[in-house]
């Protein structure tokens, strides 16, 4: 479906007296030279797609890929015009779990075509930022690249801030006196980071090359707001190698109490079969059906040999007592 098209000219957005999913009519009326067409196209079919690639001239392969989704973050040149694949980001905290979904933009002379899959992405916020912000709109193209790259990083900054708390939820469990099971939720969490890694990395490059100035598609004077998103990215990808290295760590100090936590039940369950060993060993001497045993007729015998079992307890629990088996 069609969100939004507007046009802009000199910073503002032009009220048109004409319907906004009527794009040849929008197009018709972007005769400045510094104005150009947002459309906004969400989950679109392939006829809505087609009749936006035949009004402004989209190459069949990147629209063919925007249509597909599940695309890898790239930046790709056909002509005069880029085809950008940003995956965006959303946390769902009570499954432990990274969403994604996907925004394609096609970017040329006087227009900027998004196209947005998935629940989690919408644009409508960053557009009115945008939209506030003349002297950044006024850069044309650019600075719609800008806000859709600023917005899609600012959520990746909220999904590394809920990572960060669960992973040191992770290692407060491990490490503290209680039994726990962490594996699961470790392997979890490493698997959501990698969702998070194959969104982060791809765009590095990229922004980059947007910050410093080296795309036609972004002018020098726009340069400076792709470097804050730059920034932001690193941050966001060094976040994501530290909480990697960290749920590593924590696995192996989850793996290495458990193996204690063997030994300990180990130490207690011998302390138990000595305790219970001695003793029987005594009531099995003296349970012998033999005729002639010292102290078999004799009339402190019972008592006696009770006397050697319990001294025999004694002096085992002594033992596992000193040595901290119980």
């Amino acid at each position: 479906m069609i969100v939004d098209n507007a046009l802009y000219r000199d910073g503002e957005r032009v009220q048109l007296g004409c319907s906004t999913e009527d794009l040849g009519a929008v197009h018709d009326q972007a005769t400045g030279e510094h104005d150009f067409v947002w459309i906004g196209l969400h989950d679109p079919t392939s006829e809505e797609l087609g009749a936006v690639a035949e009004i402004y001239g989209l190459h069949e392969l990147a629209v063919e890929d925007a249509l597909c989704a599940h695309q890898r973050p790239k930046v790709e040149r056909y002509g005069d015009s880029l085809f950008l694949v940003l995956k965006t980001l959303w946390y769902v905290d009570e499954d432990d779990a990274v969403e994604t979904g996907e925004i394609n933009l096609f970017v040329g002379r006087g227009f900027v075509v998004t196209v947005r899959h998935g629940s989690g992405s919408s644009l409508g916020d960053a557009r009115s930022r945008l939209e506030s912000n003349a002297p950044l709109l006024a850069h044309g193209p650019a600075a719609v690249v800008h806000a859709v790259c600023d917005d899609v990083v600012d959520r990746y900054e909220e999904v590394a801030a809920e990572l960060v708390e669960d992973v040191d939820e992770v290692e407060e469990s491990v490490f503290s006196d209680q039994r726990t099971d962490d594996g699961a939720r470790i392997y979890v969490l490493k698997r959501e980071l990698a969702e998070m890694r194959r969104a982060v990395l791809p765009l590095r490059e990229p922004m980059a090359r947007f910050a410093s100035g080296s795309s036609p598609a972004v002018p020098s004077e726009a340069a400076p707001y792709f470097r804050d998103v730059a920034d932001h990215l690193s941050r966001v990808a060094e976040t994501v190698d530290t909480l990697d290295g960290l749920l590593s760590t924590a696995f192996d100090a989850h793996l290495a109490q458990i193996s204690i936590r063997q030994n300990e039940d180990m130490r207690k369950i011998s302390a138990v079969v000595g305790l219970v060993g001695a003793p029987t060993l005594i009531a099995g001497i003296y349970g012998m059906n033999f005729d002639h045993m010292p102290e078999l007729h004799w009339t402190l015998g019972y008592p006696m040999a009770i006397g050697l079992m319990a001294l025999s307890v004694v002096a085992v629990w002594v033992l596992c007592k000193r040595a901290g088996w119980i």
